[in-house]
């Protein structure tokens, strides 16, 4: 168990049983032996690719773009320490990051004092053109610090024919596959005609999809969106969740949220990017509390 699971659990069984207004001691001695079905930290295996990471991803892209995000806002020692706290503290081993937003430097910042092999790095290319697109992964590995990374995804498609339209850069990435340069490609939509096509695509191994409660910023309402994330699943593809605060809409409301993602059972994963270590613990608590 986690040194913060321990003083949560144990936080949580005294404060309930004080509430109860009946503090005996096996109202207290139950929490040492937490029987909760979700954990921020819990090993899961994403889809068939057999990597194994957290449940939780620490994202960095919130409102990310033009190499710049609420977290790369925060400097590189704050968001350095944050994505520290969460790997000791919290046990996320997924750092979900994107040319896009700037922050291969501050994950990297991170990767220096962390075991490489027990950390899983997920980064996006918005680059639709096969040559530089190979340069792009070397400068991607520079910048993160690694020989390779774990899964590289084609960012942002909305096409409906973005499987034959950029089948040059699925190419360049399932060469570098091969390579050892990175261990699963895949691709993160932003329509739900990009979505079905993901979903009949055999190259895709890593979808990542916007899904939450209300279908903020979502490709289609979420009964939509869920039909075509179970034939990913069928087929075994990873899915690993984004937008599940729907960009901010449900930030007031994210226990709700979060049990909504646990509990439609179709993520292997999700990312959220807290701004700081005390709306990430929030983040595990509230998983755990689900």
């Amino acid at each position: 168990m986690l040194r913060r699971d321990f003083l949560r659990t144990t936080a949580t069984g005294l404060g309930a049983a004080w509430l109860s207004g009946k503090p005996t001691l096996a109202s207290v001695l139950v929490f040492e032996t937490p029987s909760r079905k979700f954990n921020a930290h819990d090993e899961v295996t994403l889809g068939h690719t057999g990597i194994r990471t957290s449940r939780l991803a620490m994202g960095t892209g919130t409102v990310g773009f033009a190499g710049r995000s609420n977290q790369t806002k925060l400097g590189l020692s704050p968001l350095t320490k944050l994505l520290l706290n969460g790997y000791n503290e919290n046990g996320l081993r997924l750092f979900d990051t994107a040319d896009s937003y700037g922050s291969h430097p501050y994950v990297a910042s991170a990767l220096k004092q962390l075991p490489r092999d027990k950390v899983v790095v997920l980064t996006k290319t918005d680059n639709r053109d096969p040559i530089s697109l190979r340069a792009d992964l070397d400068r991607f590995r520079k910048e993160l610090g690694t020989d390779y990374i774990d899964i590289v995804l084609v960012h942002c498609v909305t096409e409906a024919d973005w499987t034959t339209r950029y089948r040059g850069v699925m190419d360049v990435l399932s060469e570098a596959k091969h390579k050892g340069i990175l261990r699963a490609h895949g691709v993160s939509c932003h329509s739900i005609e990009a979505l079905r096509a993901a979903a009949a695509s055999p190259w895709v191994e890593v979808d990542l999809v916007r899904l939450n409660p209300i279908g903020s910023h979502m490709d289609a309402d979420p009964a939509t969106v869920l039909t075509v994330i179970k034939q990913m699943r069928a087929s075994g593809k990873a899915i690993i969740g984004m937008k599940i605060l729907g960009q901010g809409d449900l930030r007031d409301r994210p226990a709700e949220a979060i049990r909504y993602a646990l509990n439609t059972g179709v993520l292997d994963a999700f990312t959220i990017g807290a701004e700081s270590q005390q709306e990430q613990n929030d983040l595990t608590q509230r998983i755990a509390a689900a």
